[in-house]
């Protein structure tokens, strides 16, 4: 008998299931929100993203079957009110609701033709396993449905004209998958598998941006800032615990500025409501000079420190012959003093340093996986190893090898990061490394494409899971035209030990088996590495205090559909405090 979970139980009695959607106002609904972004999404078509900047806008316009709790990242249901799970973990039904609308658009006649049904989702997994207009699978394909969802590779390769695995009947839809997953839901949660509207589509309205989250796309500004508009969606299906109608805030305003001191500007003239992340150069100035605002009762300005599941490196671009040699990436590795990056650069603003692989260790969200054996595999600041072994490798003192190319996108701490990593490789290893900014759009592109020798990433996790990170050094990931872009495997690294284990840990029944593998994994790409680990994030948050129920996150997810603006009354703040000494 398949097992329903019991958490939907006290969920459903937390989030109300209304089918019609509440005239009811909270209190202190209203207002706008603003933040800052480093970037503007580089595409609107949720299938397609990987990066923060699209994934963070789009989780408050689209949606998938389940989301993600922002308070403790776990899974909530959303377009879908239910879900079973069949007893070998190999299927999931979900029971998609009839109150879910999409937002308003010319092309639908009618509410009625709004609407959210199981073809939506059907249309939604095919597009997934479609190539685009340039040939490309999108990252819903590579994420989710390969060699997960049973007949999503046929699909894919034309060899079927529908998605075996996904079986609709009546409200319900149905994925059987071709293994147990673990993280089966997680994936489902992130923003690739969000649900579009197959009239949308069909009519050739996509990139309108239209989905069924709480918030609807209403305009995108240019300027020297250039800002993006969201409005409230007043047909949105959840109402909050006591009926009232979400989201509250009405409308969320996002700012591009990808200089952060120029972002701390903003926060400080009041511009925008929240800060994630400080430029160095100001940290103490802004800590020490506004104490009194983080301490006075209640207080103005609130602060968080908070140990993301975001790791920053460079990695290697495989098809550069000088790094197929692993002796070369093993000593521009242990050629790089990551002490000076953290203390002169970084200002000390990070959880810990790269001597790890490319799972940030951050224990609390990852409980269970090896990091002390992981990092026995990682790299110290060891100069006459890195030129042993580079000398090895038949480039003595750097004769021979030629120069670099460092691409990263353009903003205060990564332009300074990669001007020290230059000099650093010079002076250890004698090699010029000639760093090269752009947008990051460009970046991206250029990543894909492998326009350079060694690109900068930072990569969040999709979901608290090793497999979000090392999924990205997968071979068989990689497309088998060197021509056409890699969009998971940028590298195109290769390593059958990593991949068998890798395997392994996804074939495991065991969550523990499963860890055990991965950090296998882990240790092997360590060995012959793929990548130079700088640092894993440890953001600062300041927020002023009016914003509740803004939660920040291992994932760093952000959602703003419980977000509101209130001023704190000596008596409210007092009151919360003695709540707080009785929890």
């Amino acid at each position: 008998m398949a097992k329903l979970f019991s958490a939907l139980i006290i969920l459903n009695l937390i989030v109300s299931a209304c089918s019609k959607t509440s005239n009811k106002q909270f209190e202190f609904s209203g207002g706008t929100i603003t933040m800052a972004l480093d970037n503007q999404p580089s595409t609107y078509i949720a299938r397609d993203v990987s990066d923060y900047y699209s994934a963070t806008v789009l989780n408050q316009i689209c949606e998938g079957l389940v989301g993600i709790d922002p308070k403790t990242t776990k899974i909530l249901p959303k377009i879908a009110s239910e879900w079973k799970r069949g007893n070998d973990g190999k299927s999931y039904t979900f029971t998609i609701r009839d109150d879910v609308f999409f937002h308003e658009h010319a092309v639908f006649e009618s509410k009625e033709e709004r609407k959210l049904t199981p073809e939506d989702v059907v249309k939604t997994f095919e597009l997934g396993c479609t190539l685009n207009s340039d040939g490309i699978a999108p990252s819903l394909f590579s994420m989710v449905c390969k060699d997960l969802i049973k007949g999503a590779n046929e699909f894919m390769s034309k060899s079927a004209n529908s998605i075996s695995g996904i079986v609709v009947k009546d409200n319900k839809v149905t994925f059987e998958l071709v293994y147990e997953d673990h993280n089966f839901l997680y994936k489902l949660a992130n923003v690739n598998a969000d649900i579009v509207s197959k009239k949308i589509v069909e009519s050739g309205y996509e990139t309108d941006v239209i989905g069924t989250g709480p918030f609807v796309y209403n305009k995108f500004k240019d300027g020297e800032i250039p800002k993006l508009i969201l409005t409230k969606n007043q047909d949105y299906y959840i109402q909050d615990e006591e009926g009232n109608a979400l989201p509250y805030m009405d409308s969320v305003v996002f700012l591009f500025q990808s200089r952060k001191l120029a972002q701390l500007d903003l926060f400080e003239e009041g511009q925008t409501d929240f800060i994630i992340g400080l430029p160095t150069s100001r940290i103490t100035r802004m800590l020490e000079g506004r104490i009194e605002d983080f301490n006075s009762k209640p207080p103005k300005l609130v602060l968080a420190n908070n140990a993301l599941l975001e790791s920053n490196f460079y990695f290697f671009n495989m098809l550069d012959e000088r790094f197929k040699d692993p002796r070369v990436r093993m000593a521009f590795n242990y050629a790089i003093d990551k002490e000076v990056i953290g203390r002169e650069i970084l200002r000390n603003q990070y959880y810990d340093l790269g001597d790890y692989g490319i799972t940030p260790p951050v224990g609390r969200a990852l409980k269970g996986y090896d990091f002390k054996s992981i990092k026995k595999q990682g790299y110290s600041f060891n100069p006459e190893k890195a030129k042993k072994l580079l000398a090895e490798a038949g480039y003595p003192g750097g004769k021979g090898f030629g120069s670099v190319q460092l691409r990263f996108n353009i903003n205060d701490t990564h332009s300074a990061v990669a001007d020290e990593f230059s000099k650093q490789i010079f002076q250890v290893l004698g090699i010029n490394v000639n760093i090269d900014g752009s947008t990051f759009e460009q970046l991206i592109q250029d990543q894909q494409n492998g326009n350079g020798d060694i690109f900068r990433l930072g990569w969040s996790a999709d979901y608290p899971s090793p497999e979000s990170f090392l999924a990205n050094f997968y071979g068989k990931s990689i497309p088998d035209d060197i021509n056409a872009p890699s969009m998971v495997n940028k590298g195109r690294y290769k390593n059958l030990l990593f991949d068998q284990f890798f395997e392994k840990a996804i074939d495991a029944q065991k969550i523990s088996d499963q860890m055990l593998y991965f950090a296998k994994a882990e240790a092997e790409l360590l060995k012959n590495p793929a990548i130079v680990p700088l640092w894993y994030t440890g953001d600062i948050e300041i927020s002023n205090s009016y914003v509740r129920n803004l939660h920040f996150n291992a994932l760093n997810y952000i959602d703003f559909t419980r977000v509101y603006l209130k001023e704190w009354t000596e008596d409210e703040y007092q009151a919360k405090l003695q709540e707080n000494k009785n929890n």
